[in-house]
């Protein structure tokens, strides 16, 4: 994706507060060899594009002062209750450098697996987006993950996924955490722990008959006598 900035020479809460005023957002591009320099982007084509995908998670060419640059999106911040970027944040990119980034999890066909199909389970996405590390060329927009093979009970991990050509994932310290898990309906779940509990109910009542004693009965004690009255 392409956009373009323009210098910005003054810096300070006046001056990012004037910008505003006029429709503009202040940011900063920083990294690489060249010193920190200060921007500013029309607030409304920047509103925009971060609602597409892209913008986050790819590589950007920046247009400013007449040059373009690649560089990727690190921060943004929003005014608290206002429809409205306060500040923006880019970061240079080098070509030999390797880039740690979250990018989204596309997850498709997950209704076309014998999970959905045949057993009616439900499929839970438990991550929707990776912590990888690549090279710039190989920075993936995204990552799709086919769920066609699915089976009732079945737990995808990391491993069982095929990264693209030179990505890396960043596990944290987890080296293989769990993307999605198949979840049996409610309905079937219920009717499972209903059935079990009929099974179960007449073996807990054999134990309290057999406890109870009959009435008249050898073992029966005769009832206590009350104290005579003087």
């Amino acid at each position: 994706m392409k956009f373009v900035a323009f210098e910005r020479a003054r810096q300070g809460t006046g001056a990012s507060r004037r910008l505003r005023n006029v429709g503009k957002t202040p940011g900063i591009v920083y990294g690489g060899e060249g010193q920190p320099q200060l921007i500013e982007l029309d607030h409304n084509a920047l509103w925009h594009a971060l609602k597409k995908e892209a913008f986050h998670s790819s590589i950007l060419d920046m247009e400013l002062n007449g040059a373009s640059g690649k560089v990727l999106l690190r921060d943004v911040q929003y005014h608290p209750f206002k429809q409205q970027v306060v500040h923006i944040d880019f970061q240079r990119v080098d070509a030999n450098t390797r880039l740690h980034m979250k990018v989204p999890v596309h997850y498709k066909n997950s209704e076309e697996s014998d999970a959905v199909k045949v057993d009616h389970c439900l499929v839970n996405p438990i991550v929707n987006e990776l912590d990888i590390s690549c090279l710039p060329a190989d920075l993936p927009e995204f990552i799709e993950i086919d769920l066609s093979g699915l089976k009732k009970g079945a737990v995808l991990h990391l491993n069982d996924v095929k990264l693209p050509k030179g990505v890396k994932a960043v596990t944290h310290g987890k080296p293989n955490p769990v993307l999605v898990s198949v979840v049996t309906p409610a309905a079937e779940e219920s009717a499972a722990d209903a059935a079990g509990a009929e099974g179960a109910a007449p073996a807990a009542a054999a134990p309290a008959a057999k406890a109870a004693p009959a009435k008249g009965g050898k073992d029966a004690k005769p009832a206590a006598k009350a104290p005579a009255k003087k």
